[in-house]
């Protein structure tokens, strides 16, 4: 006789055993993923202090995770649909936790780096096939609702990322941090090895390694020359010609895949209204998403004096809000259409930004800081499970795992680009003023995302009249 299966996450407690299983190894899976994308944050003081470089150190720890995980999250889809989603979230899972080791072992910054960038591979390989494996196994209004208890959970490891990445920097060492993923993926590996169903593939599925090639050449020299541009200039050679030759390949990148037999970015789901301006505004609400939570937890503890367990706290309500009712705005959604969420949620993010210049150099978090962000955190709850849930369910289940890869890749990108482009929009130093100016940037790209999503998004027919 086999052992009960774990209790169903909040909001999805009257479902089979098989689909509890599922949504419990979907959350998981990607919980370490977006854990680590977030967990980071908190330790960058602490890592330039034992192994240095100053700010470019940290934009590479951040971003060489965001460069593979957003090149790759692409290619990933597709091996997921060669392969078989649950064998392909299960190498993921390997991966990432000998990775993590490699990262607590560190010896220096190029180590660091290079085995983050081989993190972010991994880290590819786990979120599109959980999603993919929500989208075939839920169908009508309990997908929805499982999408938003998936996102409800993921996005909270988001948020609580600086908090756990705080308590082990001030109490024991950063290193340690990166080691928390051993427990969840441990965890989830015992699942997969409990679960009934059979794998799904397609006959027809490639994987496009030229795709995936033109890819990662065009986001790494972009994102290269963005980060180092403040340091040596656009005259530099080093600087421009990365650049230069990152653009091409994304222009490259763009042209194969309108010509290749077996794309890893099928074109073509971009004629899908909702999901075409639905990732449009993912790319905006989710690269002022990371500027914002990148910029406040460095912040905090470089300017305003906070220790990393404090920095880290500060995201706490937004963790709470995000558990609390995401599930609700997943259900609601369902029954009302994403428009208006979409459009609203952005909106409201922009106005915690915007109160979030109340921070000045005598810090007072209760005052000036918390309540921009216990602002912030509801319209990121109001937002981001209707947003999944337009995107997704504008695509057909057959092409759930590219659907939801190109999403992803998306939001990582945007990440990428942002954190990237941080010493620009700061002026160069983090300094009170630098703050503000990202709060600033941070509210304008939130607005715009709520406009994007008013005057491209359609809320779905009901079922009886799309029948």
């Amino acid at each position: 006789m086999s052992a009960p299966a774990p209790s169903g996450p909040p909001g999805v407690t009257d479902v089979p055993r098989e689909q509890r299983l599922i949504l419990w190894i979907a959350i998981l899976a990607s919980f370490v993923s977006f854990l680590d994308g977030t967990i980071v944050n908190v330790a960058l003081p602490a890592i330039v202090d034992e192994l240095g470089g100053g700010i470019t150190t940290q934009q590479w720890t951040v971003d060489a995770y965001l460069l593979t995980l957003g090149a790759f999250i692409l290619v990933a889809g597709s091996v997921s649909d060669t392969y078989g989603r649950i064998r392909v979230i299960r190498w993921g899972l390997v991966g990432f936790a000998v990775t993590s080791i490699l990262i607590a072992l560190a010896p220096s910054a190029p180590v660091l780096i290079a085995a983050r960038l081989l993190q972010g591979v991994a880290g590819a390989m786990l979120v599109p096939s959980s999603l993919a494996l929500i989208t075939s196994n839920f169908r009508g209004a309990a997908q929805a609702k499982a999408i938003g208890t998936w996102t409800g959970l993921t996005s909270a490891a988001m948020v609580a990322g600086p908090i756990i990445g705080g308590l082990f920097v001030d109490l024991a060492s950063w290193r340690l941090a990166f080691l928390i993923n051993v427990v969840p993926i441990g965890v989830t590996l015992w699942m997969l090895a409990r679960l009934e169903q059979r794998d799904v593939r397609r006959d027809d599925a490639r994987v496009d390694y030229l795709g995936a090639f033109l890819c990662v050449v065009g986001l790494g020299g972009v994102v290269f020359a963005l980060i180092e541009e403040p340091n040596l200039g656009w005259g530099s050679p080093l600087v421009w010609l990365p650049g230069v030759v990152g653009a091409l390949s994304l222009a490259g990148f763009l042209w194969w895949q309108a010509r290749a037999r077996a794309p890893m970015l099928p074109l073509s789901l971009f004629t899908v209204r909702n999901f075409a301006w639905g990732n449009l505004a993912t790319w905006l609400v989710y690269g002022a998403l990371s500027l914002n939570g990148f910029v406040i937890v460095v912040y905090l503890q470089e300017e305003g004096g906070l220790s990393a367990t404090v920095a880290g706290l500060t995201t706490l309500p937004i963790t709470i809000l995000m558990i609390l009712l995401s599930s609700r705005m997943g259900a609601l959604a369902g029954q009302w259409g994403p428009r208006l969420f979409m459009t609203a949620g952005p909106a409201i993010m922009a106005v915690g930004a915007l109160m979030m210049l109340l921070v000045r150099e005598d810090l007072n978090v209760w005052r000036q800081l918390m309540p921009g962000v216990v602002v912030f955190g509801f319209g990121l709850t109001v937002t981001v499970s209707p947003l999944t849930a337009a995107i997704l369910g504008a695509i057909e289940p057959e092409r759930s795992g590219i659907a939801s890869a190109t999403n992803n890749a998306v939001s990582r990108i945007a990440g990428l680009i942002a954190i990237a482009g941080v010493a620009a929009i700061v002026g160069g130093e983090l300094d009170l003023d630098g703050f503000h100016r990202a709060m600033i940037a941070t509210a304008v790209a939130m607005a715009l995302g709520g406009l994007v999503s008013w005057l491209g998004i359609r809320n779905p027919a009901p079922p009886a009249e799309a029948a």
